[in-house]
């Protein structure tokens, strides 16, 4: 069915809107919001069990509906094909500009024992998981050949969802230096060891093939793929040397774009083109950093899509299909992955996070094993289709589950600062709109308000009441579930008796990292520093913008005028700024005495 371009462009419109609105819910929620979009894409692609469920509660109640069509059309995803291949480039090839040669030779030998056990336990589980299933059910369909071809299928972990993970969670750290430098490696694997056991599998089927010439070709198109990367790599890093930085995303685009049109037609593992480039330019160029920051926020669109489109294109169906071998697969896996890196991983030298985490943080799998498992149809399609029906299946479970083990990881290890740890907006839905309103009564010559000089006026008229103080008991969780739903990067600490006995400021907190011990031993108390100035209830508004100008907080606490001092609320920076600039009074407040 031919649909006009609006619509086109209403599904796009509909697949972002949606994934915006999943992202922040995901965030609220402390799930990565990879896994918000994949879940967006699958409730509207076209293979989503969604419609068949609302049709069947609707007949439940009386009513015969048919929701057939009213989704995501399958062709639609097929034009955006092209938009999720373009955002796998930017991901490998940011992914390579992490691996300079130099870090590289640092890193290889610890994660080369790492890397040869992880890859090692998850082969031969697989393969002898799957062989003990053929034998134990020959109704199964399994072969010797299939079997094998699975466990290379396994070493591969999908670099998009991995990556794109630890950006949004910025860890920083041994897990995280360990994870993406284990992706990388774990595809080359997997798409080496498939290629060369395919030439033998495929050899043993009866096809005419010379296994020398099959190796020889496999050898060539590996260089040839290191090679196109290294020349577009010195291209990028000489070209940005001479070129505005305001002109470089042009050239990344204009290069990589290219690329993979010639890694597709060629072909070549396009996987190890982007990373040879991304390490070319880590090597040759002195601003590696400012030209990986400089595809930022492409690559944040383009994932998006990239990842909606990938949801969309998931058959959750398939999942229930792969029956006891899907999920033999699934669990083999997991078990290789987790045990091969905990066996191989020395506590003392790569640390405890690492050994007890890495292996969680590897278990994601999309791209690169359904791309082999195309090749195999393309070559032997009754072995393929065998190969790729499982594949799709266990995709599903492995991209929803897998970023959300990720970020555990990354969270458990203690890489990742509070900041980015917890979902903290600095100001609420009602606020905006209460601000959008104000300034559109400004823009229009109406006054919101009348009366006195502003800055003349007590603080009681601008005093917030209704924001909690945190219990100088509280612990360390208590703080971050309060930060969290609060809009102001400053939060009183209070006594049992209501008396304000310091603040913690969001700034200083950001960066405090996750240990495990630290839940248990720090209190509010702890993160409390001394007030130096506080408001009481009898102030101006004008002394209230000299201590809020002269300092960095966006809030001042007012107390009570008599002694002891109980905290009453606070006065934020915005609400000042709102009553103070309609009579001029922001830049020179005019102060006055205290005393009403």
């Amino acid at each position: 069915m031919n649909h006009p371009d609006w619509y086109l462009a209403l599904t796009v419109g509909l697949l972002l809107g949606a994934a915006l609105i999943a992202g922040l819910v995901a965030q609220k929620l402390h799930l990565p919001r990879v896994t918000a979009y994949l879940l967006v894409g699958l409730a509207l692609g076209p293979h989503t069990p969604l419609l068949a469920l609302l049709e069947w509660l609707a007949a439940q109640v009386g009513y015969t509906v048919s929701l057939a069509g009213n989704h995501i059309p399958e062709e639609h995803l097929h034009y955006l094909e092209p938009v999720g291949k373009f955002a796998i480039a930017l991901v490998l090839f940011k992914m390579g500009c992490h691996f300079p040669l130099t870090r590289f030779r640092r890193i290889v030998k610890r994660m080369l024992p790492i890397s040869l056990g992880e890859l090692g336990a998850t082969m031969f589980l697989v393969t002898a998981g799957m062989g003990l299933l053929a034998w134990l059910d020959p109704s199964n369909s399994l072969t010797w050949q299939t079997v094998v071809l699975f466990g290379a299928l396994a070493l591969a972990t999908a670099p998009a969802t991995t990556v794109l993970v630890l950006e949004e969670s910025r860890s920083e750290g041994p897990l995280t230096e360990f994870t993406t430098g284990l992706v990388a490696m774990n595809n080359l694997a997997s798409i080496i060891v498939f290629e060369a056991l395919f030439v033998i599998v495929h050899a043993t089927r009866g096809a005419e093939i010379s296994i020398g010439l099959e190796y020889l070709e496999l050898t060539y198109n590996l260089a040839l793929a290191t090679l196109l990367g290294v020349l577009a790599g010195l291209t990028v890093s000489f070209l940005c040397g001479i070129l505005p930085a305001t002109r470089w995303l042009v050239l990344l685009t204009t290069v990589i774009a290219p690329l993979m049109a010639v890694c597709e037609l060629l072909p070549v593992p396009y996987l190890l083109t982007f990373l040879a480039m991304g390490a070319t330019v880590a090597s040759t160029s002195d601003v590696a950093d400012e030209i990986s920051e400089t595809l930022e926020r492409l690559t944040g669109l383009m994932c998006v899509v990239f990842f909606v489109i990938h949801g969309a294109a998931m058959d959750l169906g398939r999942l229930w299909d792969v029956g006891l071998v899907g999920v033999s697969y699934i669990a083999l896996r997991c078990l290789g992955k987790y045990f091969g890196v905990f066996f191989t991983t020395n506590a003392h030298r790569d640390g405890p996070q690492v050994k007890k985490w890495l292996g969680s943080a590897l278990l994601s799998q999309a791209g690169a094993a359904i791309a082999l498992s195309a090749i195999a149809v393309n070559r032997d399609e009754e072995l393929g289709l065998q190969l790729q029906t499982i594949i799709l299946g266990t995709v599903v479970f492995f991209e929803i589950v897998g970023p959300i083990l990720v970020r555990t990881a990354v969270l458990q290890a203690g890489e990742v600062p509070v900041a980015d740890a917890i979902f903290h907006t600095t100001s609420s839905p009602l606020e905006q709109l209460r601000n959008m309103t104000f300034r559109m009564l400004q823009a229009c010559g109406v006054n919101p308000l009348q009366g006195s000089p502003a800055d003349a006026l007590d603080v009681n008229r601008v005093t917030r009441r209704n924001v909690k103080a945190l219990l100088a008991s509280a612990r360390f969780d208590a703080v971050l579930d309060h930060i969290e739903g609060s809009h102001d990067n400053t939060y009183p600490v209070v006594n049992d008796n209501n008396e304000l006995i310091g603040i913690i400021r969001y700034g200083d907190v950001r960066d405090v990292i996750f240990e495990s011990n630290l839940k248990e031993l720090v209190t509010a108390e702890d993160l409390a520093v001394p007030v130096k100035k506080v408001l009481s209830q009898n102030d101006t508004l004008g002394e209230a913008w000299s201590l809020l100008k002269e300092g960095r907080a966006d809030c001042v606490p007012v107390v009570t005028v008599a002694s002891p001092h109980q905290y009453v609320g606070v006065v934020r920076r915005r609400d000042l700024l709102r009553l103070l600039s309609h009579d001029g009074s922001r830049d020179q407040p005019r102060p006055r005495a205290s005393g009403h």
